[in-house]
C-alpha cells in the first residue's frame, strides 16, 4: 500500500515546526520522554505533538534486525507504542495522572527496510472517560519517493492516577 503523505498530515490545530525545539533533546519535545532511555536508544525525532495525535520519526538501524535481515517485529511494535504514548499524555506533563496502555494490537504488513525512515502516526479516534482508542500506522519510506504503510497498531488507553 504506497500513500501520498496523507496519514502523515499534522492533526488540526497543529503546527509542525513552528516554535519547535530542536530536535535532539527529546524532553524539550514531551515531559513523558524526560529519561526514557528507549526512544533516546531507537532515535526517535518528535515531529508533531497535539492534544490526541503525534508524528514521530526513526531510521531502522542494523541492530533492530532480526534474524532475516528485516525490522524485528519487537523494535516496530516499540517505535508504534512510543507514538501512542506521546499521543495519550499531554506535552507538558500532569502531576496527577498518567494514561498508558490497556491493550493493544498490532498487524505487521510489509517487512520494514535496514536503512529507511519509518514514521508513526498516531491518533486518537475515540474518548470516554479514562478510556481511549488510538490508531498509530507505521510507514517506511521509499527509494523512489512516497512511503508505504508497514504495520497498524490499535491502543487502548486507560487513564490513571500517577504514582
Amino acid at each position: 500500500m504506497t500513500t501520498s503523505g496523507t496519514a502523515s498530515e499534522a492533526a488540526p490545530g497543529s503546527t509542525p515546526g513552528a516554535g519547535d525545539p530542536a530536535p535532539g533533546r527529546l524532553a524539550d519535545r514531551h515531559a513523558i520522554l524526560a529519561g526514557d532511555h528507549a526512544s533516546e536508544w531507537m532515535g526517535i525525532e518528535v515531529d508533531t505533538v497535539s492534544d490526541g495525535h503525534a508524528t514521530i520519526t526513526m531510521t531502522l538501524r542494523q541492530e533492530m534486525l532480526n534474524g532475516f535481515g528485516i525490522a524485528h517485529g519487537g523494535m516496530v511494535f516499540a517505535f508504534a507504542d512510543s507514538a501512542f504514548a506521546l499521543a495519550c499524555n499531554p506535552a507538558e506533563g500532569s502531576a496527577d495522572t498518567i494514561t498508558v496502555a490497556s491493550g493493544v494490537d498490532i498487524h505487521f504488513l510489509k517487512p520494514g527496510i535496514p536503512g529507511r525512515l519509518l514514521t508513526a502516526v498516531a491518533n486518537r479516534r475515540q474518548q470516554s472517560g479514562r478510556s481511549g482508542i488510538y490508531d498509530i500506522q507505521v510507514l517506511q519510506s521509499l527509494p523512489e519517493g512516497g512511503t508505504e504503510v508497514i504495520a497498524e497498531f490499535r491502543g487502548r488507553s486507560r487513564t490513571v492516577p500517577a504514582r
